[in-house]
C-alpha cells in the first residue's frame, strides 16, 4: 500500500459525516483520538492555513499537507536534539573538537585534522564550524 493510499485511509477514517472534508471540529476529534490534544481555536487556525480552495474546510490534499508538516516539525525536533549531542562547546556550534569527542564516544576514532574535513564539506558560510542549520542540510 503507498502512502496516498494510507493517508487516503486515515482521512477517510476522521472524515466523520462521510462529506469528503475535514472540519475543524472533526480535525480536533482527530488528533484527540491519537492521543493529542488541540484547542477548538488552533484545529480552527490550522484549517484556516491549510485550506487551499478556502471553503473552510480540509480536502485530501490540504490533510496530506498537514500530515507532511507535522512529519517535517518532528525531523526537526529530532535534528535539533541530535545537534545538542555534538554542540557541547556551549556555542550553538558544532566544533572540530566536539565532532571528535562524540564520535570518539560512538567508537569511531577521528583525527582533529579530519574532522575538520567532514565539518568544511558542510560549512556553507566558511567559519570553520556546524550551525544548526549547516547541520540539518547535512543530516537532510
Amino acid at each position: 500500500m503507498d502512502l496516498l493510499t494510507q493517508y487516503e485511509r486515515v482521512f477517510n477514517h476522521f472524515d466523520s459525516n462521510g462529506d469528503g472534508r475535514i472540519s475543524s471540529s472533526e480535525l480536533q476529534q482527530c488528533v484527540g483520538a491519537i492521543g493529542g490534544e488541540l484547542s477548538k481555536a488552533d484545529a480552527e487556525a490550522a484549517v484556516e492555513h491549510l485550506d487551499s480552495d478556502g471553503d473552510g474546510l480540509l480536502g485530501l490534499e490540504d490533510f496530506v499537507k498537514l500530515v507532511e508538516e507535522g512529519e517535517e516539525e518532528e525531523k526537526v525536533k529530532d535534528l535539533r536534539e541530535a545537534f545538542k549531542m555534538y554542540e557541547m562547546d556551549g556555542c550553538g556550534c558544532i566544533t572540530p573538537k566536539s565532532l571528535k569527542k562524540m564520535l570518539s564516544r560512538l567508537g569511531e576514532s577521528k583525527s582533529l585534522d579530519e574532522c575538520k574535513l567532514m565539518i568544511a564539506t558542510f560549512d556553507l558560510n566558511g567559519d570553520g564550524v556546524l550551525n544548526f542549520d549547516e547541520f540539518k542540510v547535512m543530516m537532510l
